[in-house]
């Protein structure tokens, strides 16, 4: 004890007391900073697309999520039947193709437990005409060309319904068809073809309801060429990052959606597709 205190008043006497303290508060510091923060590693995800643009775009998503700590691999599909369906059965963790009605559609066919996470990309419906440069000029009894499937004949009629130019049935919801059509004072006539061959009648026609991706695919521009076309944001038809209901609050599937709503995927978005595909958040 006498030892101990004679060390005592040597520190006290030298004036290195205050160094000591500061050397113990430090390490103390460092010691409970390294344990309290331990770096969080994110599973590797497998992402289902259709191949085409799609897979363009994944890329580019691939790539902002290795820069967040993600690795990304892409699984490409050409059957539309199969990315939910390999979803459901666990092959893959999410998948980005597909809009909510085609989404409601399949989990009602099928029984899948499957969930969107968020907005990803639009390929906007636009009307186009070669004689016609607004809507409004459209004449009476107008032939107009619209897609015969329920999806995006819907989206025909919903967009004219949305421009006052049709009035549609209160229970048509997002999939109506021409005899949802209840108030038709232009006379207008329907002329339902697959979705791929509407550009192609766009001379037989006063005006034809073309997708995105179909009206590019014909030299249209969907930024100049439209006399009416779907609003980008909340579009119940943009697409969607849909994964497993269990899986929704997964921090690996939080960062891919980051991923797909950056500005690296905006960019991309505006200056690659000239208006086909565009942002949908």
């Amino acid at each position: 004890m006498p030892r101990l205190s004679r060390l005592l008043r040597a520190i006290l006497a030298s004036g290195l007391l205050p160094l000591l303290l500061i050397a113990f508060a430090l390490a103390g510091f460092v010691t409970y900073s390294d344990a309290a923060t331990p770096v969080q590693q994110l599973s590797p995800v497998r992402l289902g697309v259709m191949k085409g643009p799609e897979t363009e775009v994944a890329e580019v998503v691939k790539t902002v999520a290795a820069g967040k700590g993600l690795t990304v691999e892409l699984v490409t599909y050409t059957d539309y039947s199969e990315p939910n369906a390999a979803l459901a059965r666990a092959e893959i963790d999410a998948n980005a193709f597909q809009h909510r009605p085609f989404l409601e559609a399949e989990m009602a066919a099928k029984g899948y437990d499957l969930v969107s996470v968020g907005y990803t990309m639009v390929q906007p419906m636009g009307i186009y005409s070669r004689t016609y440069k607004q809507l409004r000029d459209l004449p009476d009894g107008a032939r107009i060309a619209i897609p015969e499937d329920l999806s995006n004949g819907g989206r025909a009629l919903r967009l004219l319904a949305e421009r006052a130019m049709i009035g549609l049935a209160p229970g048509a919801k997002l999939t109506p068809t021409p005899k949802d059509v209840m108030i038709n004072t232009r006379r207008f006539q329907f002329v339902q073809l697959p979705a791929d061959q509407v550009a192609g009648a766009i001379d037989l026609v006063d005006a034809a309801a073309i997708n995105g991706n179909y009206a590019r695919a014909a030299g249209l521009d969907p930024r100049r060429d439209t006399i009416a076309v779907e609003n980008r944001r909340s579009n119940p038809y943009g697409n969607i990052l849909v994964v497993r209901r269990a899986d929704q609050d997964r921090l690996e599937i939080h960062t891919l959606l980051e991923a797909f709503q950056s500005p690296e995927v905006a960019a991309f978005l505006n200056t690659r597709f000239e208006g086909a595909f565009l942002p949908a958040w």
